[in-house]
């Protein structure tokens, strides 16, 4: 991927220090004793713009930080040399974990609701949103109590109304309220697919046809969905493309999707063809899958596997 491109703004209103550790043997009503513990700082923009960074892109990270883990968090950053803003927050900054049981393969993932935001942070976000001259904002992760159930719809119309291009990934009301507001890409899994459109899709012709309605109607500017080992799909105006899932040895799933939209989105910033970026995508996703900690992929590992063509 290569162009000259302003920097990419991401936004996490809900970021979290993210452990992720290994042990032998979950059980319960004993001590469980860890290994290989790593902090990373987490939540779905800052996992977009590590990777973007991973990738060479130029990105800068929007970010609101509360209390000692969000200094912590503040420090994880400095030291990783990515670029970005703290909007400092009163609600302390909540901490994920992630257990990986050696004995049978399984992973435990414990991820406490973020604490109330203010209607004055929420304005603050907003605000920062507006001062940045970037082409593409990339909100991603879920809305925090406090904030309002159509605040992405809110950024998406304001961004668009400075000619910037507003991708979200959230689920939920939080994604239906931002619909039909020049959103220009959503990246839901097909769980939350279906759960926008308000019913299962069980088959990829299901799959296709909704997508396609969404943006062909209007609702928003391309779909981008990801299910898992069933691979992913992008519609836009032209159609819809898809692309198998690519096979890895799953390590850690936390941040793949993040990894995935990271990719996507930067190859699409670039010029890159919807169908070269969707491969951009797919090979984020499966070389952060197959590495420890949160979105942690390997820049020529990704180049290698997204030159390799994967028709679905």
């Amino acid at each position: 991927m290569n162009g000259m491109t302003k920097p990419i703004l991401t936004l996490t209103l809900s970021p979290s220090i993210d452990l992720s550790c290994e042990a032998h043997g979950v059980t319960t009503g004993h001590k469980t004793r860890t290994s290989a513990n790593r902090f990373d700082p987490g939540g779905g923009g800052l996992n977009v713009a590590k990777v973007i960074h991973a990738l060479g892109g130029d990105v800068r990270a929007l970010v609101l930080l509360g209390g000692v883990t969000g200094r912590m968090i503040a420090e994880l950053l400095a030291q990783s040399g990515l670029d970005f803003e703290a909007l400092e927050v009163r609600a302390p900054t909540r901490l994920a974990m992630t257990v990986h049981d050696r004995a049978d393969g399984s992973e435990y993932r414990f991820v406490p609701e973020a604490e109330a935001l203010t209607e004055t942070d929420c304005q603050a976000a907003l605000a920062a949103l507006e001062r940045s001259d970037a082409d593409w904002i990339m909100a991603s992760g879920s809305l925090p109590p406090g904030a309002p159930v159509d605040f992405y719809g809110l950024a998406a119309e304001q961004a668009t109304g400075r000619r910037q291009k507003f991708t979200v990934d959230t689920s939920g009301p939080a994604l239906k309220a931002a619909l039909g507001r020049g959103v220009a890409l959503i990246k839901p899994s097909l769980r939350e697919f279906e759960d926008l459109v308000g019913h299962t899709l069980e088959t990829a012709a299901e799959q296709d046809a909704a997508a396609l309605d969404l943006v062909r109607t209007g609702a928003v500017g391309m779909v981008a969905m990801t299910a898992g080992e069933a691979g992913a799909l992008l519609a836009t105006p032209d159609g819809v493309i898809r692309r198998a899932a690519i096979p890895v040895d799953v390590r850690s799933t936390v941040g793949a999707g993040d990894s995935f939209l990271a990719a996507l989105v930067l190859a699409l910033s670039r010029g890159a063809l919807p169908e070269d970026a969707l491969a951009w995508g797919m090979a984020a996703g499966a070389s952060a899958v197959s590495h420890e900690g949160t979105a942690q992929i390997d820049r020529a590992e990704v180049e290698t596997l997204a030159k390799a063509e994967r028709p679905a």
